[in-house]
């Protein structure tokens, strides 16, 4: 069984307007074309399509699921159409892209950067959000690109490697484990900590580490950003556990200590998640290549 396109979109557009005569004024057409052509398609499908009315026309059961199947090869050609177009007038669009703290302060900016230059008709909105803000973000459409890190449940969504991070203890100088090489996070939590947002992941992994110690997790305070959790180590409020990348400047500037983890899930991986691989744009779906091609050297 062939379709023609043309009368598909025409199909479409008699379901849509619910009359002979509307259809064929949007269309530029005859009614008697029209109906022309709605004969010959019943006649390829070999069943009614539409049922006629004194006033107009409604879709039978079989042209309720023709209309669906229709409405998204119709769409899918125009996608086509449209990113056909952007290898000749150079990438264009705009990408929602929300992501962790982690991603952001580490990698991400420059990647992003990068990809931009490349591509100077793009437009990116970056939105730093927790992990789980990110997954619901990316599920219901406000985000077409999110990145989260481990332990963040998907629910769903497609997901794919991106980077690796590792997670230390960041103390103040002259604290009692500035000393040490690496402990492991059983010792840690014998000393107050300054803690992320309690949405966050990194909040999620900390809890769940401190409950498998079978010890209390203190938090003396929580910052909402890695920056001002790292001030408040330098002012000795407690310690810290964030991502090596994060506190390797303040550590380089003699301001904090960086003691290592001995724990596996130290080693965190970082996701990019799509609610639906097939419905991205061409462009969005060339700026998760760029991030993984970027971050497969690490």
């Amino acid at each position: 069984m062939r379709h023609d396109l043309v009368t598909l979109r025409i199909f479409v557009t008699v379901a849509e307007c619910g009359n002979l005569t509307r259809a064929a004024a949007r269309e530029h057409l005859a009614v008697s074309a029209i109906s022309k052509r709605i004969a010959e398609l019943e006649a390829l499908v070999g069943t009614p399509l539409l049922q006629r009315y004194h006033r107009g026309v409604g879709l039978t059961p079989a042209g309720q699921a023709l209309l669906q199947h229709a409405r998204q090869m119709l769409q899918l050609i125009d996608r086509m159409d449209l990113e056909l177009g952007e290898f000749v007038a150079g990438a264009k669009g705009h990408v929602h892209v929300h992501a962790v703290a982690s991603a952001l302060i580490q990698h991400l900016p420059d990647e992003i950067e990068s990809f931009l230059t490349r591509y100077p008709g793009v437009r990116i909105s970056l939105e730093e959000r927790t992990g789980k803000a990110v997954v619901l973000a990316v599920a219901d459409g406000s985000a077409e690109v999110g990145v989260v890190a481990d332990p963040t449940p998907v629910y769903g969504l497609s997901s794919v490697p991106y980077r690796s991070d590792r997670l230390a203890i960041g103390v103040p100088t002259g604290h009692p484990l500035a000393r040490r090489k690496s402990i492991r996070f059983a010792q840690a939590l014998d000393y107050a900590f300054v803690g992320p947002h309690g949405d966050s992941s990194l909040a999620v992994l900390m809890a769940e580490a401190a409950a498998a110690c079978g010890k209390p997790l203190e938090q003396r305070v929580q910052a909402s950003s890695f920056e001002a959790m790292c001030r408040l180590v330098e002012t000795r409020l407690g310690i810290t556990m964030l991502p090596e990348g994060v506190l390797a400047p303040y550590a380089a500037q003699g301001r904090i200590r960086i003691v290592g983890l001995k724990e596996p899930w130290a080693q965190r991986q970082m996701h990019l998640v799509v609610r639906d691989p097939r419905q991205l744009s061409h462009i969005a779906r060339t700026l998760i290549e760029h991030l993984q091609r970027s971050a497969a050297p690490a």
